[in-house]
C-alpha cells in the first residue's frame, strides 16, 4: 500500500520508470529503481526499469504476471495481455543473443513468449501462447501451433476496444471514442 502511494507521487508507474532511466544522480536513481522494483514485485510482474517503451502500453488485465527484460524495446500503442514474456536470450554462443524489439500497434496475446534478439514489425498479432524466436514482418499474424506466420498486404487494426460508457479504444495513453461506423456496427453486434 505504501509503495502505491509513493508511485502516485510521481503521477504514474510510467513516469517513475522514465525517471529511473533519466535521472543523473546515482543515489537518487538507486532509490527510484528500488521503489519501481517493489511496485513490480507487488504486482507479480517484472518490467525491467531499463526496458524501453515508445509510449505506455495497454494492459487489458493489468500488470499482473508480465515479464519484460531489460534491453527490450516496445513501440507505441501495443496491447500486452497477461502472462506474456518478452525476454532476453543471454546465452553468448546463441545466434539469438539479445533482447526483442517490438514495433508499433502490436497485439500480444495471453501467455505469448517472445525470446531473444528478434524484431517484430508494426501491426503484428502474436496469438495466445505463441512462442516467437524469429523475426516477424509487419502486418503479420503468428499462430500458436508452431511458428506459422501469415503476412497480410493490408495494415492490421490491433487496437484494444473496450466498452466504457460507449465503445472506446486505447491509443497514445488514452481511451478514445470509436467513430468509425463500420467498427461500431461490428462491436455493437458482438456486444449483445
Amino acid at each position: 500500500m505504501l509503495i502505491k502511494l509513493l508511485v502516485k507521487t510521481f503521477g504514474s508507474i510510467w513516469n517513475l520508470k522514465n525517471l529511473c532511466n533519466n535521472i543523473k544522480n546515482p543515489v537518487t536513481q538507486r532509490i527510484l529503481i528500488r521503489i519501481y522494483n517493489q511496485y513490480q514485485n507487488e504486482h507479480s510482474s517484472s518490467i525491467a526499469w531499463n526496458s524501453t517503451f515508445a509510449g505506455p502500453p495497454c494492459f487489458p488485465h493489468g500488470m499482473l504476471s508480465i515479464f519484460i527484460s531489460g534491453g527490450a524495446t516496445i513501440g507505441t500503442n501495443c496491447v500486452i495481455f497477461q502472462q506474456v514474456t518478452i525476454g532476453s536470450n543471454t546465452l553468448p554462443s546463441s545466434k539469438g543473443f539479445g533482447a526483442p524489439k517490438i514495433g508499433n500497434n502490436c497485439y500480444i496475446g495471453a501467455g505469448a513468449k517472445i525470446i531473444g534478439n528478434v524484431e517484430i514489425g508494426d501491426n503484428v498479432r502474436v496469438g495466445a501462447n505463441a512462442v516467437v524466436f524469429e523475426d516477424i514482418p509487419s502486418n503479420s499474424i503468428v499462430i500458436t501451433t508452431g511458428q506459422k506466420i501469415m503476412t497480410r498486404d493490408t495494415e492490421l487494426d490491433n487496437r484494444f476496444y473496450s466498452y466504457r460508457d460507449g465503445w472506446k479504444y486505447y491509443a497514445n495513453s488514452n481511451w478514445l471514442p470509436v467513430t468509425d461506423k463500420g467498427i461500431l456496427t461490428i462491436l455493437t453486434q458482438g456486444h449483445k
